[in-house]
């Protein structure tokens, strides 16, 4: 038997018929097939839940902008947690260590060391920020892994225009004592 009859036989056996590579269908076990190529479609679009199917142009332009939003608000919750967490930092230590100079000399260089204690509403707050970022970052994870070229387009789309919004604010702090950047 060669491989085109293996495969005959074995779509008779499961009374299923390949699914075509940019549809998602139900296997014989029951499983949803994904595509695994970038297709452009809005029909049988299932978007994160089982019961969120995109199935018109309107509704794949309206997950459009909803991925493009929430793209945009992760991008904007890192910056604000970075500018956050500069602000409740509440503790500064400064450590002095011995580097080699010129000439065999040693010299003693100070970095300022600055954290927050554990048990703090401003560490509470990072904490939860952080687990709303990790959520949303596998959010568009998944919703890029649909391989639909339009939800691609609005996960990257929405991920640089809220970088272009929110990352110019970054303050680079450049430590001129610091040998290593």
């Amino acid at each position: 038997m060669d491989h085109v009859d293996h495969m005959d036989h074995m779509n008779h056996m499961n009374h299923t018929t390949p699914p075509p590579h940019h549809m998602p269908t139900t296997g014989g076990g029951g499983h949803m097939m994904m595509p695994m190529t970038f297709y452009f479609g809005f029909r049988d679009v299932e978007l994160l839940f089982s019961g969120l199917m995109i199935n018109t142009a309107g509704e794949m332009a309206g997950a459009f902008i909803a991925v493009f939003l929430l793209a945009m608000f992760y991008e904007g919750l890192k910056i604000a947690r970075e500018s956050l967490l500069r602000k409740s930092q509440v503790s500064i230590r400064y450590n002095s260590m011995p580097v080699p100079g010129p000439n065999g000399t040693i010299l003693m260089e100070t970095h300022k060391t600055v954290g927050q204690q554990m048990l703090s509403f401003p560490h509470l707050l990072q904490t939860i920020l952080h687990i709303i970022q990790v959520v949303i970052s596998y959010f568009l994870m998944l919703i890029f892994m649909t391989y639909n070229g339009y939800l691609c387009i609005a996960v990257a789309a929405g991920a640089g225009t809220g970088y272009f919004l929110f990352s110019w604010k970054k303050a680079v702090v450049v430590d001129i004592t610091e040998h290593c950047h």
